[in-house]
Formats: C-alpha cells, structure tokens, sequence
C-alpha cells in the first residue's frame, strides 16, 4: 500500500491473480471505497427529511413559498452535478483518483457545516451550489474500482457498491429525522462528521489506483457532458427508448423535489415519519432491485418487464397523489417499489442497438439524460406544487405533482408499448442477464431514494 501521499501507485487490475499482499491492498482500497460511497449516500440521506423544512422555517411557515425556492435548489444542485461531474471525473485520468476523492470528502464537510450555520437562504443556496460540485466524485470511485479490480471481478464490487447506495438511503433518512426532531441543524453536523471521518480516514489508507503511465495527457479532454447524446438518436428503435427513459427520470424527480413538502402540508409528518418513510422506499426499492429483477426479467421477458414496471410506477404516483392518510402513502410504497423493474429492462434492451465498442458512450448518454432531468425536474414538479397549494386557491391540489408525474409514466407506457413490439416479449428471448445485470444500477440511480436529498 502505498503511502498517504500516493507515492507507489498501485493497480491490482494488471494482476488479475494478484499476489499476497497487491491483492490485499486492493482489498484494502475496495472497503475504502466502499466506506466512502456508504457515508456519502448516508450524509445525503440524513439531510433529506430536514432541508426543505429548513428552508420553510426561512420563509416563514410559508410551503407553497418554499417549494419554489426548494425547485431553484434543486435545478443548482443538479446543474453543479451535470457540469462537475465529466470534469472531476477527467481530472481522476490525468491527476489520480486519490486526490479528487479526498477533496471531494473533505469539501463535502466543510460544506455541511456551512449549511448547519447558514444564517440566511443566500448562504444556504451557496452550501447547495457547493454540494453538488462536492458530491460528483461517484463516476471518480466507480473508476478507482475499475482501477484495482480484474475485469472477471468488477460485476460483483459494482454490485457490492449499490448495496452501499441503497444501505445509505435506507439508514440516512431514519436518522436524519430522528436528529431533526431535536434540530434542523443537527442532521447537518452529523452528515459533517461523517465526511470529514472519511476523508482523514482516506488521507491515511486510500492509495493511488491509477498509474502515472496510464494516465490521460489532457485533463479535460472529455469532460463535455452533452458530447455523447448524439448517439442516442442514431437508431430509431434506440430514439424511441431514449424517450421512455426521459420520461422514466423526469417523473422519478417528482420524488426528491415535493416528497417532504407534500408530506407536510397534507398528513402535518414530523421530520421522523419522513426519515421513515423514506426508509420505507429504501427497503422495498432495494428488495426489488436487489432480488426480484432478475427473477422476474427472467420469468417474464424484457418487454413485459418494461411495461409492468411502468404501470406499477403509473398506479403509485396516482396512490401517493389521492392519498388522504397517510397509511395510504405506505400502501403506495409496493408499487413504487415495484417501478424499478422497467428501469434496468430498457437499458439492457438499448444496449443491443450498439456495438460493443460503444457501450461505454451509450450509458454516458444515458447518465447525461439522468442529468438534464434532474435539473429540470424539480424546477416542473415544485412549481406545479407551488401553484396547487397557493393560498388563492379555494380548493387546494397538493397531490398535483403526483398526478403530473403519472401522466409522463403513462406516456412513457404508451411510447414503450409501441417502441418494443417483437422485441425481447417472453423467456428466452434476448438477453435477460442484461437486465439482470443493470439492476444494481437501478438501486444506485433509479430509484426513489436514488436521489432523495431534497433540492
């Protein structure tokens, strides 16, 4: 292992057997990177029952007010994901892993620690805009496992890396609403800690995965976000998909964007029964896409997979929508659960529309795609929300968004019905294993609690 300034760099992909001690110290890097993606997602989580009441407290008691300001935090943030992210991740290929990881550590406290002492909204949004330049160093820990794994063994640590995400969205929200009933700043102090443990932690034990040999000459050679879109309508069958998957993420924002906003004005939730509610998708969104994807993939076929999924996340926005207790919320979670499948189905069946040596441009677009909605998104979702519970209205529409976000379901149905005739429509039929494959994807970036830091 190398020391912690990264002087003997080391990569355990050349070895594929490895010997006695590169192999523990890939070992050894793994549970690093492992621990680091489990308290990221953790810290995101702790915060996700708190921020939007944080920024209600600010404007007063006033939740129509706040939802327009959690949209504009919300398109910031994802903005700051969907430029960073290409960037840091093409500053890892020329300068290392190891560096870009500890900064994104370290900034991601100390910016927690802004927001637990932000005074006003101006400094609060400044922490957001902060946070998500910080937190887009996942395409960097994805590449350092890349970097220290034999190509035989990457299927299996990915996997075990999307275990972490989902363990951190169900852990983090339960936490963060237990301290948030004592504060609204508490949560924001503990996700600090946690980052900053990490990053000294990281400071003493990550060594670097990426050669100076192998690293890119230009630092920023790739780092266009949008330069990989153009592939996604170069087939019609792939043109057709690419809408049900931006569908498919633009409705999944109604989640993140209005979830404790809608909670709050219809059922009065504590910030606790929030952090357990979001505890609930966590579960069952990690059940599905931990265990039932492929089963069912495999059972079923491709195409009934897409289209099931699709009808199940349609009937759970309508059930969080008309919910008018909030047991019903719950009983709704199932289905939304259940959403999952179609995710994973529809990449697999994308990926046969390209070549093998286009796999990797083919889910950069599909991740630019992820991206744009997710800037986008909660700029629709809080103002439909915003106007719908406006204090004008006689008869206020709270589960508007919901509604909104079941008729882009709906339409992507309808797209994917007619998109996928005669392709992949029983057992045996394609390649199953690829959806199976993707569904750890779907508990790290599809699901309900993928992104469930509020704005």
């Amino acid at each position: 292992m190398s020391s912690p300034n990264g002087a003997e760099p080391q990569n355990t992909a050349d070895v594929p057997g490895g010997g006695g001690p590169q192999r523990a110290g890939s070992r050894a890097a793994f549970v690093f990177i492992f621990v680091t993606v489990l308290l990221d997602f953790l810290a995101f989580g702790i915060i996700a029952p708190v921020l939007p009441n944080l920024i209600i407290h600010f404007e007063g008691g006033d939740i129509s007010r706040a939802a327009v300001i959690t949209g504009v935090f919300g398109f910031a943030w994802a903005t700051m994901q969907f430029i960073f992210s290409p960037i840091l991740g093409s500053l890892s290929d020329r300068y290392g892993r190891r560096p870009i990881i500890l900064l994104s550590c370290a900034g991601l406290g100390f910016d927690y620690i802004l927001m637990a002492l932000a005074p006003s909204l101006g400094w609060l949004f400044v922490g957001r805009l902060i946070s998500g330049i910080t937190t887009s160093n996942i395409s960097t820990t994805f590449a350092y496992v890349t970097d220290v794994t034999p190509p035989e063994k990457r299927a299996k640590q990915f996997g075990l890396l999307s275990a972490a995400f989902g363990l951190g969205f169900i852990i983090g929200p339960a936490v963060g609403g237990l301290l948030g009933n004592f504060s609204l700043r508490l949560p924001f102090w503990m996700a600090a800690g946690l980052s900053l443990t990490n990053a000294l932690y990281g400071f003493f034990i990550l060594p670097e995965s990426l050669a100076p040999e192998k690293r890119a000459k230009k630092g920023l050679k790739m780092a266009n976000p949008l330069s990989t879109l153009g592939l996604l309508w170069s087939h019609p069958g792939l043109a057709g998909l690419a809408l049900v998957m931006t569908l498919y993420y633009l409705a999944h924002q109604v989640l993140p964007s209005v979830w404790v906003l809608y909670t709050v004005y219809r059922f009065h939730w504590s910030e606790g029964m929030i952090g357990l509610s979001l505890a609930a998708v966590g579960v069952g969104v990690s059940v599905v896409s931990g265990g039932l994807v492929g089963p069912i993939v495999k059972r079923f076929g491709e195409r009934r997979s897409v289209l099931c999924g699709l009808l199940c996340g349609v009937v759970s926005f309508l059930g969080f929508g008309l919910a008018a207790k909030g047991w019903m919320v719950f009983a709704a979670i199932p289905f939304l659960a259940l959403w999952g499948i179609a995710s994973p189905s529809v990449q697999s069946m994308m990926s046969r529309h390209v070549d093998h040596s286009s796999q990797g441009k083919l889910q950069g677009s599909i991740n630019s795609v992820r991206s744009m909605t997710g800037m986008f998104g909660p700029l629709i979702f809080t103002q439909v929300f915003a106007l719908a519970t406006s204090a004008r209205r006689v008869h206020p529409l709270p589960g508007a968004p919901y509604a909104l976000a079941s008729l882009l379901l709906s339409f992507s149905l309808v797209v994917a019905y007619f998109v996928t005739r005669g392709v992949a429509t029983g057992p045996g039929e394609g390649r199953k294993e690829g959806a199976a494959e993707l569904a750890g994807d779907a508990a790290a970036g599809d699901s309900g609690v993928s992104e469930a830091t509020p704005a």
